[in-house]
């Protein structure tokens, strides 16, 4: 995996091709999506279509009745949930700080590369990603779940490792408990949800940079206009998602779209080549992950594309997960 870079594309599709349009941002906390009422520094933030505010250095988002989704660093994802507060103490890529003050965040890193820090405060505890997956941190009581990946807690000095389905109260228990991955409240599923948009516009935008054939060189966050929408694309790879998503890779789609060929018995008792997923079971037996998506992509590819998105005031629908990456 090549680090990540500071990029956030903006592709335009137009005729099966990606027209693209680059933009460069060295910053973490691109608002991307709010529901209900959500305030930057206490502004509403109002929906305007391809629009996306960008939070600052110590800027205070927070939610009534209403959530936010984020973009961090290529890759991560954050969702802040209903009656919520979180401030960015740094919006850097190399060193992506937050504190949460009220509520609950919920993480999902698809890939963590060298040199990009993730952390988070909450409490007197300083929680760093470690490994892909997926993390929640409350602020009333003060604890870190980890549904995946592994993660560093830094109270005071002392620091342990909390992992997979381990759950950790940050007051200075020193023991972390084993709890239900499975299960979640309404901010868990609602990130489900938004992962699940995310993975469906990964599919369409992975293969139109395939065709386009260069100028993709780091995983990065590219603009789908099918879903009016960002979404993740890994460099390299396929990155299966703790929800059970698939994120493809330019170089790894090809397996959706032109799938391998196998021998299978023809007239007269011979046998021939042929599509595997060839014929009407064709969406059933797409590589593992993939089903439905498909045909999503396929009628998302008939409509007409959203234009390319403005920097910097707020988002619309459109909308992951932690898992690992197959090669």
């Amino acid at each position: 995996m090549k680090p990540a870079i500071c990029l956030v594309s903006l592709a335009a599709l137009a005729a099966g091709s990606l027209l693209g349009q680059q933009v460069i941002s060295a910053k973490a906390g691109l608002i991307h999506y709010v529901e209900g009422k959500v305030l930057l520094d206490g502004k509403a933030v109002e929906p305007k279509f391809a629009e996306y505010p960008q939070m600052k250095e110590n800027s205070v988002l927070s939610s009534t009745e209403g959530r936010a989704e984020l973009l961090m660093t290529p890759g991560v994802f954050l969702w802040l949930g209903e009656q919520s507060e979180m401030s960015l103490l740094s919006n850097r890529l190399s060193d992506t700080r937050l504190k949460l003050t009220k509520g609950s965040v919920l993480l999902e890193a698809a890939e963590l590369p060298d040199g990009n820090a993730v952390t988070v405060m909450a409490g007197n505890a300083v929680v760093t990603l470690d490994k892909p997956g997926v993390y929640r941190l409350d602020a009333e009581p003060v604890r870190l779940m980890v549904y995946d990946g592994e993660a560093a807690v830094d109270e005071g000095g002392q620091v342990q490792r909390v992992k997979r389905s381990r759950l950790l109260m940050l007051d200075g228990t020193a023991v972390a408990e084993k709890f239900d991955k499975e299960t979640g409240d309404a901010l868990f599923r609602w990130a489900k949800r938004r992962g699940e948009y995310f993975a469906m516009a990964n599919l369409s935008a992975a293969h139109s940079q395939s065709l386009r054939g260069s100028g993709f060189a780091n995983s990065n966050w590219l603009w789908n206009p099918y879903f009016g929408m960002f979404t993740y694309v890994p460099y390299e790879g396929v990155y299966n998602s703790f929800w059970g998503h698939r994120y493809w890779s330019p170089q790894s789609v090809y397996m959706v779209y032109n799938p391998p060929r196998v021998s299978v018995p023809v007239g007269g008792g011979g046998r021939g080549w042929g599509d595997m997923n060839s014929g009407p079971r064709a969406v059933s037996q797409a590589p593992s992950g993939v089903s439905g998506v498909v045909s999503a992509a396929a009628s998302a590819g008939a409509a007409s594309p959203s234009p390319a998105p403005a920097a910097s005031s707020s988002p619309r629908p459109g909308g992951g997960a932690a898992g690992g990456r197959s090669r």
